[in-house]
């Protein structure tokens, strides 16, 4: 519960603080549309020192602070009830580039990130499919993509943090210097700092990208050519997608895979895609701007925002298997999943990543040489709260199953979680975070959405 206090005890700070109705609704609503929790006062601090400054009034009082970025969590992550959101776009600066590396704003999206490296020739390593996101909300849970199974998260990617503690302290940290905030925060859920600006590597970015889709009928065949070309790394970028077939009614199974060049070479497709097990019937090819392939996703909201679905609640599931469990769960998860459970643009991914090249301590993922991100991502209804609701048991029913199995959470997904659900989650990991959580927030107050020492 959330100590009341007055507006006028916070602190004078250079941004800016909101305690409108529209402001404090906006903020009390997140992608999801499923958790409303309506803060006391926004505010939008324009630097790191008014973050400080807020958060360590916060701590005093036993306030609740909470960070919000494109407020694309689905199940009130980035809420603070009765507290303080802070609205993080007013940090939203990329700096010059040193070298293969890049410094920017938690504030800032990919998309900026990205326009600033590209005229350099140089691009992140690893990116999310939507680029709209912010720097700072994507590092709090990992930040997956297509490129994972080659470089790992976004948060392997990172070389140095700024972070503000639960205290309000103002800290550097690296592999080197404060490693133990630094661990503590990459996938970290907010719970031991808000990042305010990040350093990521960067590697040389090719002018162009052929983009195979590949289309298969049975599940095993679709498994195992991900698993050859993860394995082998031909590709550049790999995703999986299950895909309910309208006509027959049965699932049929869709790889997009792409190769980055640079003109005048070109990819030999046939040393590429020889021995896989592909339908060469359908099989579809394009070639890309490399920016125009990462932005793919552009098209996509573009036709979602007109039709409404966008702004619809989104009952999000991100699941990790083991590669030996997968087949199975993902069968039986096919075969159980009627239209209505997806929503009416809905979808699910499935594509395996290399565990040695995930390095993050808190990202949990399962023991096996190959984890699969098996995401199911559901469009609920306007207006029908109970087949939300429902949505969100299945979530809870499949998780259930998977975590039986050695199965993780990739915790930007709607899913009630308990404070044991996450101590199973984060297994041998929980006693390090529940310490660093009495160190660098030892009142309590940051990301109460996550519900990871506090309950719902």
């Amino acid at each position: 519960m959330a100590q009341p206090f007055e507006l006028a005890e916070l602190p004078a700070i250079d941004g800016e603080v909101a305690t409108d109705d529209a402001g404090l609704a906006r903020a009390a609503q997140d992608w999801g549309h499923l958790v409303q929790a309506r803060p006391r006062a926004v505010v939008r601090p324009a630097h790191a020192a008014d973050v400080a400054s807020i958060i360590a009034f916060a701590s005093q009082r036993t306030i609740p602070v909470a960070a919000r970025g494109a407020g694309h969590s689905p199940f009130g992550q980035g809420q603070a009830e009765g507290g303080i959101v802070l609205d993080m776009t007013g940090l939203a600066r990329v700096h010059p580039g040193n070298g293969d590396e890049i410094t920017m704003d938690a504030g800032a999206r990919w998309r900026q990130v990205l326009a600033a490296t590209l005229p350099t020739g140089l691009t992140p390593a690893v990116l999310t499919d939507y680029l709209d996101l912010t720097v700072g909300g994507t590092l709090a849970v990992g930040g997956i993509g297509g490129a994972s199974h080659h470089h790992g998260t976004q948060t392997d990617i990172v070389t140095a943090l700024e972070v503000v503690t639960g205290n309000g302290e103002l800290l550097r940290c690296s592999p080197e210097v404060e490693s133990e905030l630094f661990d503590a925060v990459r996938a970290g859920l907010g719970q031991c700092g808000i990042v305010t600006r990040a350093t990521v590597r960067l590697r040389p970015a090719k002018q162009r990208v052929r983009c195979w889709t590949l289309y298969y009928d049975e599940l095993g065949a679709f498994l195992e050519d991900q698993r050859t070309v993860v394995r082998d790394g031909r590709f550049d970028h790999v995703q999986g997608q299950p895909v309910a077939d309208s006509d027959s009614g049965r699932w049929r199974y869709r790889l997009e895979a792409a190769t980055y060049f640079s003109l005048p070479d070109r990819p030999d497709e046939e040393e590429l895609l020889g021995e896989l097990c592909f339908d060469r019937e359908t099989a579809e090819s394009q070639d890309l701007a490399y920016s125009a392939f990462l932005d793919r996703m552009a098209q996509g909201e573009e036709l979602l925002r007109a039709e409404g679905d966008w702004f619809r609640p989104h009952p999000w599931l991100n699941l990790f298997l083991p590669d030996d469990e997968v087949e199975s769960v993902v069968a039986d998860t096919l075969a159980q999943t009627k239209g209505a459970d997806l929503g009416d643009s809905g979808l699910t991914l499935l594509y395996p990543v290399r565990r040695d090249r995930l390095a993050t301590p808190l990202l949990r993922v399962p023991a096996t040489d190959l984890v699969w991100l098996f995401a199911i991502l559901r469009t609920g209804s306007t207006y029908d709260p109970c087949a939300n609701l429902r949505m969100v048991e299945l979530n809870t029913a499949l998780y259930e199953r998977v975590k039986e199995l050695g199965g993780t959470l990739y915790p930007a997904s709607a899913l009630p979680m308990t404070a044991k659900d996450w101590r199973d989650h984060f297994g041998d990991d929980w006693q390090t975070l529940e310490v660093a959580k009495h160190v660098y927030d030892p009142a309590g107050v940051l990301t109460p959405g996550q519900c990871v020492f506090t309950a719902r």
